[in-house]
C-alpha cells in the first residue's frame, strides 16, 4: 500500500475532527450551557435578581464609582468582549478578507440586507408595542453560536459556508456596533466626551512611543472607557473604538529575518538570554493586534460571554411572562426580525448580486446552502441581549423581548438545520471528490500546454510530498507524448501535519510566479525537498534572480496566502486529502499513476 493510500484517511480524519471542535464550538457549548442555567435559576425564586443587583463601590479619596453586578458585566467585562471583535474587524478590514473587496462584495451585500430587512420587519409587527425604538435588537448576529450551529449540524463540506458566514458577521458586527453608538446614546455630556476622545487619541500616537507599549495601551483604554461611561455613551464601544486604533500589518522582512537569527544563534548555544531575546524578537515580528488576538481569545469564549449570558438570560418563564409574550407584539417582532428578516434579507440580497453580476459566490457554495446559513444568523444572542437592556427600560417589556431572542435563536437553529439537512440528501455538493470542483482556467489556474488543449491533467499536490516528486516524472512522460494536445495543472493541497514546510513552498512558488519564475521556482523546490526553511527559499529567489524585497513581500501577503487557501478549500470540499491527487479531464483518477496508466486514461477521457 503506498503512503497516499495509507495517509489519506488518516489525515481526513484530522480534519474533519479539527473542523468539529476548537474554542468557538467550546464557547458556543459554554454559552448555552450558561443560557439554560441563568433561565433555570432566574426561575428558582428571587435569588437570581438579588445576586445581579448586588452593589459594588469604588471610591479614590472623594470620587466614587459604583454599578451593580449587572452592570458591571454588561458595560465593563463586554468592553473585553467589543474590544476582541474590532479587533478581529480592524484585521479584515487591513490584511484579511475584507481586504479583497471582490470577494468580499457578495457576504458584505447580504450582511447589509441582513441588517435592513429584520429591522424593518421588527419595525411591522411591533409598531404597537411601545417598544418599535428597539429595533436594534434584531439586527446583529451571535457569531459563536451560529458557528456552534454549523458544528452541531454538520453539514458535508462547510468549508466554504463558513467563511461565508464570518465575512458576513463581520461586517453585521461593525453595523450592530454603529447602531449602538448612534442610536442608543443618550444624554450626552460633553466634558467627559472630551476625556475619553484625548485618550482614544494617546491610544493612536501609542504606537509611536519609544517605551514598552502595553502599559501605555491599557492606561489609555481605561482612560477611555471610563470617559465613554461618564459622558453617558454605551461604555462597551471604548473596547471597539480602542481596538480599531490598535495598528495590524504583515510581518516585516527585517523583524522576521532578526528573529530567525536569533533563534539559530539559540539553536547553537542554548542560554537564557538568546532564548529571551529570540522570544521578544518572535513577538515583535507579529503585530500587536494579532498577538492581542490571540491572547483574549480564549477569555472571550470561555469566561466573558457565558458570564454575560449568566447575567442576561435569565428570564422567568412563568404562566404570566409567558401568556404577555405570546400577545405581545414586541415578542412577535423580534422572532419575525431574527427569523423572517435575516432569511430572506440574506437569501434575497445574495440571489441579487449574483444576478447582477457584481459578485458571485464561492466554487461549491449555493443559494440554498446561503439560504441555510441565513437561516442560522437569526441566533442573535449576545448583542440582542445587551440592546434590550439598552433600550428598553420596562422590566416586563425586557421579558418580553428576552422571550423573543431565546425563541428565535431556536427556532433559527432548527430551520437552518432542516434546510442543511435536505440539502445535504436531496442536493449533494458533488459526489466527494469523484468530480472535479472547479474546471480548468486558464486565466487563474497554473499550467503547462495549450489552454484549449483536448487533454487536461489535474494534479493537487505538496512541494514536500516525495510521491508529488517522482510524479513529476510522469508528468514529463505524458507531456511527451501528447505534446501540445495535453494541459497539465497544478494545484496547491499542502498536507500541513505531514509536511510542515509544503505551506510555506507553495507561496514561494506563488510569489516567484507574480515575478514570471514560478518555473525555474518549482524545479529548486522539487530538487531540494529537505531543505525548505524559509531562508533556504529566499536563497532559491535570489538563485533564479527574484527581486528579493518584492518577493518576500509577496511570501507574506495575503494575496498569496488566499491564493493557495483556495486550492485547499476545493481539495476539502471535494473529500481530497492525500497527494498527489489527479482529476482526468473533471473526473478524478483512482488507482495506480504511472505514464503508461495516465496516458490510457487521457485517451479513454476523450471518447
Amino acid at each position: 500500500m503506498s503512503e497516499n493510500q495509507t495517509v489519506e484517511p488518516m489525515i481526513g480524519r484530522v480534519r474533519r475532527s479539527l473542523a468539529a471542535s476548537g474554542p468557538e464550538q467550546i464557547g458556543a457549548g459554554l454559552l448555552l450551557a450558561a443560557t439554560v442555567t441563568a433561565i433555570v435559576w432566574a426561575n428558582l425564586g428571587g435569588g437570581y435578581d438579588r445576586f445581579w443587583g448586588t452593589e459594588l463601590h469604588a471610591s479614590v479619596g472623594a470620587t466614587s464609582f459604583h454599578l451593580d453586578l449587572y452592570h458591571a458585566v454588561n458595560d465593563a467585562l463586554m468592553a473585553f468582549f467589543f474590544f476582541a471583535v474590532g479587533l478581529e474587524v480592524k484585521r479584515e478590514l487591513t490584511i484579511g478578507e475584507l481586504t479583497d473587496r471582490s470577494r468580499a462584495l457578495v457576504p458584505a451585500a447580504a450582511a447589509v440586507a441582513g441588517l435592513v430587512v429584520p429591522a424593518l420587519v421588527f419595525l411591522v409587527l411591533s409598531r404597537d408595542s411601545g417598544a418599535a425604538h428597539a429595533w436594534g435588537v434584531v439586527i446583529s448576529t451571535d457569531t459563536a453560536f451560529l458557528v456552534g450551529a454549523l458544528a452541531i449540524i454538520g453539514p458535508k463540506h462547510p468549508a466554504r459556508l463558513r467563511v461565508f458566514l464570518l465575512t458576513l458577521a463581520v461586517v453585521d458586527d461593525i453595523g450592530a456596533l454603529g447602531a449602538i453608538a448612534i442610536f442608543y446614546t443618550e444624554d450626552l455630556r460633553v466634558g467627559p466626551l472630551l476625556v475619553a476622545l484625548a485618550a482614544l487619541g494617546a491610544v493612536a500616537a501609542t504606537r509611536f512611543a519609544p517605551v514598552p507599549r502595553g502599559p501605555l495601551y491599557a492606561t489609555c483604554a481605561v482612560v477611555a472607557w471610563f470617559g465613554l461611561h461618564e459622558a453617558g455613551v454605551h461604555a462597551t464601544l471604548a473596547g471597539v473604538a480602542v481596538a480599531l486604533l490598535i495598528p495590524v500589518a504583515e510581518p516585516r522582512r527585517d523583524d522576521v529575518e532578526r528573529a530567525v537569527e536569533l533563534t539559530r544563534a539559540f539553536r547553537q548555544s542554548p542560554n537564557p538570554r538568546y532564548a529571551a531575546a529570540a522570544g521578544r524578537q518572535l513577538r515583535a515580528s507579529i503585530s500587536i493586534n494579532e498577538r492581542l488576538q490571540q491572547a483574549f481569545e480564549p477569555y472571550v469564549a470561555y469566561l466573558i460571554l457565558p458570564v454575560f449570558a449568566l447575567a442576561n438570560a435569565g428570564v422567568v418563564l412563568d404562566g404570566p411572562t409567558l401568556d404577555r409574550a405570546v400577545s405581545s407584539s414586541l415578542t412577535w417582532g423580534v422572532i419575525g426580525g431574527l427569523v423572517v428578516g435575516k432569511l430572506v434579507g440574506i437569501t434575497v440580497a445574495t440571489v441579487a448580486v449574483q444576478r447582477a453580476g457584481i459578485g458571485r459566490l464561492a466554487p461549491g457554495l449555493t443559494i440554498g446552502r446561503v439560504a441555510g446559513g441565513a437561516a442560522l444568523s437569526g441566533i442573535g444572542f449576545t448583542i440582542s441581549l445587551l440592546i434590550v437592556g439598552i433600550a428598553i427600560d420596562d422590566p416586563q417589556l425586557q421579558d418580553e423581548a428576552r422571550v423573543g431572542v431565546l425563541a428565535a435563536s431556536v427556532i433559527a437553529f432548527v430551520i437552518g438545520a432542516v434546510i442543511l439537512t435536505v440539502l445535504d440528501r436531496r442536493r449533494p455538493v458533488t459526489p466527494p471528490g469523484a468530480t472535479l470542483l472547479r474546471p480548468f482556467d486558464p486565466e487563474r489556474d497554473h499550467y503547462f500546454g495549450r489552454p484549449d488543449a483536448p487533454y487536461v491533467l489535474v494534479e493537487y499536490g505538496d512541494f514536500e510530498c516525495p510521491f508529488c516528486s517522482k510524479a513529476t516524472g510522469m508528468v514529463s512522460e505524458v507531456v511527451r507524448h501528447f505534446g501540445d494536445d495535453v494541459a497539465w495543472v497544478w494545484r496547491h493541497l499542502p498536507l500541513h501535519q505531514h509536511h510542515p514546510h509544503a505551506e510555506l513552498a507553495a507561496r514561494a512558488y506563488e510569489a516567484a510566479d507574480l515575478q514570471d519564475r514560478r518555473s525555474e521556482m518549482s524545479a529548486l523546490l522539487w530538487a531540494h525537498q529537505d531543505r525548505l526553511e524559509r531562508l533556504d527559499l529566499l536563497g532559491y529567489a535570489a538563485e533564479i534572480g527574484l527581486d528579493l524585497e518584492r518577493f518576500e513581500a509577496d511570501l507574506d501577503s495575503e494575496a498569496v496566502r488566499r491564493r493557495v487557501r483556495e486550492d485547499e478549500d476545493d481539495a476539502d470540499l471535494m473529500d481530497v486529502s492525500g497527494t498527489p491527487t489527479f482529476f482526468v479531464g473533471d473526473r478524478r483518477h483512482v488507482g495506480q499513476w504511472d505514464a503508461a496508466t495516465m496516458i490510457a486514461a487521457l485517451e479513454a477521457s476523450r471518447r
